[in-house]
C-alpha cells in the first residue's frame, strides 16, 4: 500500500517546511524534492508498459532520499524552482531544448502518478490561474464580483471607467524578476482615464470598478476545513499586500454559508483541493451579499496567518489520511 507524501518545491520554502514537520510528527514517510535539481543531486528511472503495467514504476534519488514512485500516495505541490533556473547558463538554444525535456520528462511522471493525490495538481493550478476563468465562475456560482473589463483598447477603458468610476488596474500574474534577480510588484491602484493613450495597445490589461469595502479578508480552504481572516492595513490601503505584513491587524470572520457553499463549488470546478480567496466586505459580513469576490490563489501563501497552525494541521491531516495503509 502506498504510503510515502512527497513534498514537491524548491529548498528554502518556510510554508512546506511547516507541513513537512506536521507529517513527521505524524510519522507519515515524506520526502522533499525540487524538480529543478535534476542532475547529479536527482537522477531517476521510470518504466511503464511490459509486465510493469500501465502505473508509472521506478524509483527518485535525491542526496538524501530514495523515493519508490509506487510508493507515493500524496503529492503536495508547493513552489518547485522553474526548471528553466537549472539550464540558465546555457546558450538559449540548449536551454530551452533542455528546459523543455526535463519538463515533459521528469515533470511528466511527476505528475501523472496513478493513485496519487495532489494538493493541488499542477495542471488545475494552470487552469485556476487565470483571472478570467475565476470571475466568470465566481459569477456563475452566485457569487458578488466587481464589474471588470478587460482590454486593449483605450477607447473601451475609458467608456468602461465612464460607466463604473471610479476605477483600479490590477495585474493579472506577479512582476518578473529583472535580469539580475530582483523582484517587485505591481499593486492594485486607482487610475485616471484621463491618462489612458494608446499605450494600452501594447498588452492585456484588467480594469475593474472599485469596490467601497469595509475590509478585506483572506479565506484558505483545505480539503473541507475552512479558515478565514480580516485584514486591515493601518494606513488604509487600497492593497493590503503593498506594505510591513508584520504591520497588518488581523481578526477571526465567520464565512457566511452561502459563501463557503460556493466556494467549495469552485475548488472542485477547478479540480482544487485547496485555495486561498480574496474577498472585499462592502457591510459587516453576516451577509453573503457583503462578499465581493476579488480571487483566488490556487497555490496561495497562508504561513503568516494567525491562524498558521491550524493550516497546518489541515494539510498534514489531508495528506496523512491519503497515505494511511
Amino acid at each position: 500500500m502506498a504510503s510515502t507524501v512527497l513534498v514537491v518545491t524548491a529548498l528554502e520554502d518556510i510554508t512546506a517546511d511547516r507541513v513537512i514537520a506536521a507529517l513527521n510528527e505524524r510519522e507519515v514517510p515524506v520526502a522533499r524534492v525540487d524538480p529543478a535539481d535534476l542532475g547529479p543531486g536527482l537522477t531517476f528511472g521510470a518504466r511503464v508498459g511490459g509486465a510493469g503495467g500501465p502505473a508509472w514504476s521506478g524509483r527518485l534519488v535525491t542526496g538524501s532520499r530514495e523515493v519508490e514512485l509506487g510508493e507515493v500516495a500524496a503529492v503536495y505541490y508547493r513552489r518547485p524552482t522553474p526548471y528553466a533556473a537549472r539550464y540558465r547558463h546555457l546558450p538559449a538554444q540548449q536551454r530551452d531544448f533542455a528546459t523543455a525535456e526535463a519538463r515533459h520528462g521528469l515533470g511528466g511522471i511527476l505528475n501523472n502518478l496513478q493513485g496519487a493525490t495532489y494538493v493541488n495538481h499542477p495542471s488545475a493550478v494552470t487552469r485556476a490561474d487565470f483571472k478570467p476563468a475565476q470571475l466568470q465562475l465566481a459569477a456563475r456560482l452566485g457569487l458578488t464580483i466587481p464589474p471588470t473589463l478587460v482590454t486593449n483598447d483605450a477607447g473601451h477603458a475609458r467608456d468602461f471607467a465612464a460607466e463604473h468610476g471610479p476605477v483600479i488596474y490590477k495585474t493579472f500574474r506577479g512582476l518578473p524578476s529583472s535580469e539580475d534577480g530582483h523582484t517587485g510588484a505591481i499593486w492594485a491602484q486607482r487610475v485616471d482615464p484621463e491618462t489612458f493613450d494608446e499605450s494600452i495597445a501594447v498588452t492585456a490589461h484588467l480594469f475593474q470598478a472599485e469596490i467601497p469595502k469595509t475590509g478585506d479578508v483572506r479565506v484558505t480552504i483545505v480539503g473541507g476545513r475552512t479558515f478565514a481572516q480580516r485584514i486591515a492595513a493601518p494606513d488604509g490601503a487600497l492593497d493590503w499586500r503593498r506594505g510591513n505584513w508584520d504591520e497588518l491587524i488581523h481578526t477571526s470572520i465567520t464565512v457566511p454559508l452561502p459563501v463557503v457553499a460556493a466556494l467549495h463549488r469552485y475548488l472542485s470546478a477547478f479540480g482544487l483541493v485547496f485555495g486561498c480567496f480574496d474577498f472585499a466586505l462592502t457591510g459587516d459580513g453576516q451577509g453573503a451579499g457583503d462578499w465581493t469576490f476579488i480571487e483566488c490563489n490556487p497555490n496561495g501563501q497562508w504561513g503568516w496567518l494567525p491562524d498558521a497552525d491550524d493550516i497546518t494541521e489541515a494539510f498534514a491531516r489531508l495528506l496523512a489520511e491519503r497515505s494511511t495503509p
